[in-house]
């Protein structure tokens, strides 16, 4: 097994992992010894697909925009629960993120003026989402990754799959990590590491997300003892296209789209009167599957499909071209629909991972309900911090890879500076266990196979845990789940070679899925109020006397652990929220 020896990992390589390790890089002074280690090529992280923008006030003389207004939109956004403290870090620091990416050499959409344009976005007051036309994402992917490849302290390991964090006690000692090409197991030895391998919305088979967006560092977490917070609540993005899921960005209805259902109602009016297709995306989420409910959606021939139409036809095609070019590109290669001409098919799809890794207000992933661990860290999607609460507002979340990226990777430096040595041996002694553990699960002999486990674990997801819940569905859903992660036990890996094994690599995945969506729903089970994207029919309202505060899962031997803490609140209490 090669041993490869670093001052700091970086687990990830989307938007928060490159941003994390450019600010570790420079804090040093390009001294820092960086590994990124990904799964995929670090430019087909799923952060290229983000598409709207990323959120910041950066002309408040101008537009009469406020860092106090957009931390109040945050906060009622979440329902209340995100911690406001970190809600005030996320909005004082996303207007000079903004500009980082501009001295990178993002292309942002600009005024006649020269100022970076910024469009309206889903329960923003104002328009604060600065954009680069409807390729935000790729475009400011590929200004980080031009930047990580001129550091010369910085190494890629492209195509290398964790497969387990390495904790010596309380202390961050190395990672596992199979090398696709070869198929050999690696033990990475650092003595910090970020995780930054974003969110697991593909428990679901209806998803905006990636086939990579499989949760794995928050599963490497949870397993290695350390917590998870908050992971009840899944974003639902509303306009997710039929059948395939892909996503058709917020920035469609912030250009002026509508959302119709089958008799041509702006039904919206409804249900947030004041926003209308701009509400927060759980709104707009419960206002479609509403309607598709109550008859007046469509249905999809070949799926059987509900679904309602984003209608982008009124919009002047020159807007269009220029705002949204992709998703024209999309509706007419997937589809052959021209939204010029005609509405799109859409549905509420599995979007975000609001919950994730237990981390603090520094991104430190934290031990326990209160204390932190030491010389790890947890950024973007994966990391709960939490800004996000029950219900992320569109365009934040850029904003949030790019604020803690940059807290994290500042720290990571200091951090190293004083940090003492790894202990090799013990770290050496936990690989040769992680490897014979992958042995075993190659050679096994089980009938099990893991893709049908992913396709009934999904259709369980879809139909039992989706946007409206109900108590005896999840328990439904509960009993599914765990019978497949029984039957995962005697999984076969047809594939039994070493090289570019994707077999086992997926296998791994649906096991990481498996046990996220177990923790999904012992924690949904367990709050008995509806809350932002939480939504239980037997309990419609919010209820802050009993579940104002954050839900703590942690691993058991038979199952979930679940604790509470309270939510961080400096300046708003909680209100009627309405739109």
């Amino acid at each position: 097994m090669q041993t490869l020896e670093y001052d700091a990992i970086i687990l990830g390589s989307g938007l928060a992992g490159l941003t994390t390790a450019i600010h570790a890089s420079h804090a040093s002074g390009g001294t820092l010894r960086i590994a990124i280690v990904t799964k995929l090529h670090a430019m087909r992280s799923h952060s290229v697909s983000a598409e709207g923008g990323i959120s910041g006030v950066l002309y408040p003389d101008v537009t009469q925009d406020s860092i106090e207004l957009h931390a109040y939109d945050t906060v009622k956004g979440s329902d209340y629960l995100a911690d406001q403290d970190a809600v005030e870090v996320l909005v004082n620091q996303a207007p000079a993120e903004i500009r980082f990416y501009d001295h990178l050499g993002v292309p942002w959409n600009r005024t006649e003026d020269g100022r970076i344009q910024q469009r309206p976005f889903g329960g923003m007051s104002i328009p604060r989402t600065a954009f680069a036309a409807d390729k935000t994402g790729f475009f400011m992917m590929r200004a980080l990754y031009d930047e990580v490849t001129g550091l010369q302290n910085v190494d890629i390991y492209h195509e290398h799959f964790a497969t387990s964090l390495i904790m010596q006690g309380d202390t961050f000692s190395g990672l596992t990590a199979i090398d696709i090409a070869t198929g050999e197991l690696k033990l990475f030895i650092a003595k910090a590491c970020a995780i930054a391998t974003g969110g697991c919305s593909r428990v679901y088979g209806f998803t905006t997300t990636a086939h990579s967006s499989t949760g794995d560092g928050i599963a490497l977490a949870y397993n290695a003892g350390l917590p998870l917070k908050d992971m009840e609540f899944v974003q639902f993005h509303p306009t997710a296209l039929v059948p395939s899921g892909i996503l058709i960005t917020e920035a469609a209805r912030g250009e002026g789209g509508y959302l119709r259902n089958n008799k041509g109602e702006r039904f919206m009016e409804r249900y947030a009167k004041s926003k209308m297709e701009l509400a927060p995306r759980d709104i707009v989420s419960r206002a479609i599957v509403t309607e598709i409910r109550e008859g007046r959606g469509y249905r999809h021939e070949e799926t059987d499909m509900g679904y309602v139409h984003l209608d982008l036809t009124h919009l002047d095609a020159k807007l269009l071209d220029e705002r949204l070019p992709m998703i024209k590109e999309l509706s007419i290669k997937t589809l052959n629909i021209d939204p010029h001409k005609e509405p799109l098919p859409i549905r509420p799809g599995a979007h975000f991972t609001m919950g994730g890794i237990h981390v603090n207000i520094n991104g430190e992933v934290m031990k326990n309900e209160n204390e932190p661990s030491k010389g790890l860290w947890a950024v973007g999607e994966c990391g709960c911090v939490s800004v996000h609460g029950s219900n992320r507002l569109g365009s934040n979340s850029l904003s949030q890879c790019s604020v803690w990226g940059r807290i994290a990777g500042n720290a990571i430096a200091r951090y190293v500076a004083s940090a003492q040595n790894v202990d090799r041996a013990y770290a050496t002694g936990k690989a040769e266990e992680e490897e014979k553990r992958l042995n075993s699960i190659l050679s096994g002999s089980g009938n099990v196979n893991p893709y049908e486990l992913q396709s009934r674990m999904q259709s369980t997801m879809d139909n039992l845990v989706y946007v409206f819940r109900k108590t005896q569905e999840l328990i439904k859903a509960r009993e599914e789940i765990m019978k497949l992660r029984s039957m995962y036990r005697d999984i076969e890996i047809k594939d039994k070679g070493k090289p570019f094994n994707t077999n086992l690599r997926d296998a791994l995945e649906i096991g990481n899925l498996l046990e996220l969506s177990q923790v999904i729903i012992e924690c949904a089970l367990n709050r008995k109020e509806s809350r932002g994207a939480h939504f239980m029919e037997e309990y419609p309202n919010r209820d802050d006397v009993n579940y104002l505060k954050h839900t703590i899962a942690m691993k058991k031997a038979d199952g979930v652990s679940i604790r509470y803490i309270p939510v961080r609140m400096t300046k708003w209490k909680p209100e009627a929220r309405v739109y």
